[in-house]
């Protein structure tokens, strides 16, 4: 008897490991496609959407993606070779909660902007280590982070209690 549980709890193994070799290919499979495409020149063509940074320096816009879906968001800026100042990623939540993101397959350094549902920066990471694993916390419940080329932040004066105004916290930009 003790067989037989042993055989269905393998089968059920078996089962769960298929399912997650499955979902690692795919999730290979996009990292591979986006890493031939970015290597190529051809990044897919994105929609780009205004956000602004109020700092004491002063007014600066952004032009953002937005990773909203779970792919978007599992992708983001991976095989990337350059960011402008100029540009970021947006990654939007429901709800706020305590974030974790990594740099695996992220070839530049990045400042990330831990943001509050109010638009008020939290939080950020700055200048991160390109290709590691090491997992960085939002250190409290956020409702977004804002990727920017690493440096960007300082360079703008960003600092946390600074605003980012963008229609997804009830703040569109001024210009």
């Amino acid at each position: 008897m003790s067989n037989t549980r042993y055989g269905r709890g393998a089968a059920v193994g078996a089962a769960l490991l298929a399912i997650a070799a499955a979902s690692a290919g795919a999730v290979l499979w996009a990292d591979q496609r986006a890493s031939k495409e970015a290597a190529e020149g051809k990044e897919t063509a994105v929609h780009a959407e205004r956000l602004e940074l109020v700092t004491a320096s002063g007014v600066h816009a952004l032009d953002v993606e937005i990773a909203a879906t779970p792919e978007k968001q599992a992708l983001g800026l991976m095989f990337r070779t350059s960011l402008p100042d100029s540009k970021g990623m947006l990654f939007q939540h429901d709800t706020p909660h305590e974030l974790t993101m990594w740099m695996r397959n992220t070839y530049i350094s990045l400042d990330m902007v831990f943001i509050l549902a109010d638009g008020t920066v939290h939080r950020i990471e700055t200048r991160t280590e390109p290709l590691s694993e090491r997992i960085i916390s939002s250190e409290g419940p956020v409702a977004a982070v804002l990727e920017i080329a690493g440096g960007a932040a300082e360079r703008m004066g960003l600092k946390a209690g600074d605003k980012v105004r963008h229609p997804y916290f009830g703040s569109p930009p001024a210009r």
